[in-house]
């Protein structure tokens, strides 16, 4: 197939983009940077998703887009989580529609439940996001739902929980920079609130079924074996080997602290850090299961180790790298580098 993959250039646009090389489809990605490792032949469209003629451009002669641009938790800036993420999905909408696009995978977020009231967490589950991040990707997907509706585009969404796998950086970068240097790494209150991750290529692979199956719809994509924040920290602890151990802290002070501190932008977690880090969320994939055939391979313990290791082997390029998104870079610790000297 003919595919456009959107946020290209990004961590999972990335790895998407050389899966769908792999079983054989043409590729083109639309990205407002161009990575140094797009493949030969992978068709690039320079832009930023905000322009709607260059959205158009992007789509035309293409039979299934997977949209993943957007400004993620640490952008911290309510402004580009509505123009990007929700205007920017409004101008894809129209493009699809428009160049008659077989089928639309569209990549939300796990944050549009906030701190749901009851766990599993499934597809007829209300949404309520409680922070703005959230409200913009619900608003995406309402706005997807309604072309569907109103226009008869074929719109999939997929949300996954949080993304870890080889290459994933931002926030984890930090973890795994104080794990490999032994400092002890807190948890909130006694770090017993179930936390879901998803592997990226398990995500991936839930993507390009979507796109295979006709019918506007909706599915969580998470990990199928996962625990509590304290055993997937103590298993990369105990991974490494460099002395680590996982300590708690009192929750209340330190949301408290966090939301202070990303405020005044000395540190890089943002409001959906401070709410989620110490609460349960784990979705329930029977139905991605049950009618894309998929299953996860990939653990919470076995993809976080599979990342820290892929860190380790990389770090010098990590660190120089410049350019590259969130998600595929190093970030500036702030006030928590002080937290990790004292850790």
């Amino acid at each position: 197939m003919r595919a456009l993959v959107t946020g290209g250039s990004g961590y999972f646009g990335g790895l998407l983009r050389d899966r769908l090389l792999a079983r054989g489809d043409t590729v083109r990605i639309l990205d407002r940077v161009d990575a140094g490792d797009r493949p030969q032949g992978v068709d690039y469209v320079g832009g930023d998703i905000r322009d709607a003629a260059v959205v158009r451009r992007a789509c035309e002669d293409v039979d299934v887009v997977y949209h993943n641009v957007a400004q993620v938790p640490l952008a911290k800036d309510r402004a580009l989580f509505w123009a990007v993420n929700y205007g920017g999905t409004e101008n894809l909408l129209t493009a699809c529609r428009d160049a008659r696009v077989r089928k639309l995978v569209h990549t939300s977020t796990s944050a549009i439940f906030g701190v749901p009231e009851r766990n599993p967490v499934d597809e007829a589950t209300a949404p309520t996001p409680m922070e703005e991040y959230g409200r913009a990707k619900l608003a995406a997907e309402r706005l997807a739902a309604a072309f569907a509706a109103e226009h008869g585009l074929d719109v999939t969404i997929i949300r996954p929980r949080t993304i870890v796998g080889h290459g994933r950086l931002g926030i984890f970068q930090i973890l795994f920079n104080w794990v490999e240097e032994g400092r002890n790494i807190p948890v909130l209150g006694k770090g017993d609130n179930c936390y879901q991750f998803v592997h990226a290529d398990d995500l991936a692979d839930a993507c390009v079924r979507a796109a295979e199956r006709p019918g506007s719809t909706v599915y969580n994509i998470g990990a199928e074996r996962f625990g509590t924040m304290r055993e997937v920290l103590e298993a990369l602890c105990r991974h490494a080997g460099t002395g680590s151990r996982v300590y708690s802290v009192p929750m209340g002070l330190a949301v408290a602290a966090m939301r202070v501190t990303g405020a005044l932008g000395l540190s890089p977690l943002g409001p959906y850090h401070s709410l989620m880090y110490g609460r349960s969320l784990y979705f329930d994939v029977a139905k991605a299961k049950r009618e894309l055939g998929w299953r996860a391979r990939w653990s919470n313990d076995e993809m976080l180790c599979q990342s820290y290791d892929w860190y380790r082997a990389h770090k010098a390029e990590i660190m120089n790298a410049e350019g590259a998104s969130p998600h595929r870079s190093a970030l500036k610790q702030g006030v928590l580098a002080l937290l990790r000297r004292l850790s």
